[in-house]
């Protein structure tokens, strides 16, 4: 190889190796600390706080009904409780099928409709006697004992916690490896962050927070898309810390379509980016004036890569690279750094995934990983603009989530 090729690729790959370490590292570090998460006690003998449990949808006719019924069977006190179905451009015989039901039904319409002018919109209209707010996206379902805990884990002095939010169909490969990324993020964003002394990251579902301080902040959200993003870092630059209950669970649906998987990516990556350049600076500023951990490191997260497109990158670029400067003869200190950062990235994605997934149809679903990575990488580059316009993930009739 040409001195001047050789001394280029050389630096190139140095560049290349920081990259792609520094996110890897990240994940890495959280990964293993999630390992030593512990369920904090709660004490259950506790008043039953009065919760409204609100479940605003756009269009989701196929699903809202058994999501209501299911709502009414939890394990807490029936009068405690209120199911509040937020109704967007619902069919009339859906709404007439509603209103049969022992819950509150809050029709809205928008010219743009957006989850934040749904919950505000209702909110308006419903009383301030609730001491918790909980929501749910139209297709969740509430492991029984969910209010029970959310209720005991606002005896500790937090304003908001994030349940652990599970699939409730793994039906094709797809939806088992969104259900996979979906624990991945559980382990590294909620468990590892939890143990090392920082916020859980809420996900705009399965997410609780005390009546009031809800209503105040949901007031001030004008995001269209990602609005749990601006209540996330609203909450972090004051300084409230936020929660994470491994043990209650919402059964999420995980998409089963290519072009729902996409459009759901394109929303998320681009609120992401978008609140990355809008709190990054001031989250600096934070660290350095306050010493505001949990701030700036919400700003880092969102910058970080998609854990798939991190995971191929990483793969790829080690295994070219290592095969160049063996063809080459480039000094092997380089392939040392590349087998290394490739172990942290499997090591922190196997620490990540819980023993259930190791089985026979994930190695499956493995086969689907590529194709994955593509639809990723597609969204990522469709993203301009995306959090401007509301993007609407269709759900489809799932009946029942997975025995535990």
């Amino acid at each position: 190889m040409n001195p001047a090729i050789q001394i280029s690729f050389q630096f190139f790959q140095i560049m290349l190796f920081i990259l792609l370490m520094l996110p890897t590292l990240y994940i890495f570090v959280f990964a293993v600390a999630g390992l030593f998460y512990k369920q904090p006690p709660c004490n259950f003998k506790v008043p039953s706080r009065k919760i409204a449990v609100l479940i605003p949808g756009y269009k989701e006719d196929d699903v809202i009904l058994e999501v209501a019924k299911d709502a009414l069977g939890q394990e807490y006190p029936r009068d405690r409780y209120d199911v509040v179905i937020i109704a967007d451009s619902f069919q009339p015989e859906t709404l007439v099928r509603l209103r049969e039901l022992p819950i509150k039904v809050i029709e809205v319409k928008f010219d743009k409709s957006t989850k934040s002018k749904a919950l505000n919109k209702a909110m308006e209209q419903l009383p301030d006697d609730y001491d918790l707010a909980v929501v749910l996206d139209a297709d969740n379902l509430m492991a029984p004992d969910f209010l029970v805990k959310i209720n005991a884990a606002f005896e500790q002095e937090l304003m908001a916690v994030q349940g652990h939010r599970t699939a409730k169909n793994m039906d094709t490969p797809l939806a088992i490896l969104d259900a996979v990324s979906e624990e991945i993020n559980n382990h590294i964003f909620r468990k590892g962050h939890r143990v090392l002394g920082l916020s859980s990251a809420i996900i705009g579902s399965g997410m609780a927070f005390r009546y009031r301080f809800f209503k105040e902040i949901m007031a001030t959200v004008t995001a269209i898309g990602g609005f749990d993003k601006e209540i996330e870092l609203n909450m972090l630059r004051n300084n409230h810390r936020i929660g994470y209950l491994n043990d209650a669970l919402v059964y999420d649906e995980k998409v089963q379509k290519d072009d729902v998987f996409s459009n759901q990516r394109r929303r998320w990556l681009s609120a992401q980016l978008h609140y990355f350049r809008l709190d990054f600076i001031k989250s600096l500023k934070a660290l350095i004036t306050h010493g505001n951990i949990d701030y700036f490191d919400k700003a880092i997260q969102f910058i970080q890569p998609p854990r798939i497109l991190l995971l191929g990158a990483v793969m790829l670029a080690g295994t070219a690279c290592f095969l160049v400067n063996a063809v080459f003869g480039l000094p092997f200190i380089y392939n040392v750094l590349w087998i290394t950062v490739v172990a942290i990235c499997v090591l922190a994605f196997l620490f990540s995934i819980p023993g259930s997934f190791f089985n026979s149809s994930t190695l499956r679903a493995m086969a689907s990983l590529p194709r994955g990575m593509f639809l990723m990488l597609g969204s990522l580059l469709k993203i301009r603009g995306a959090n401007k316009q509301f993007i609407h993930t269709k759900h489809g009739a799932v009946k029942s989530p997975p025995k535990h």
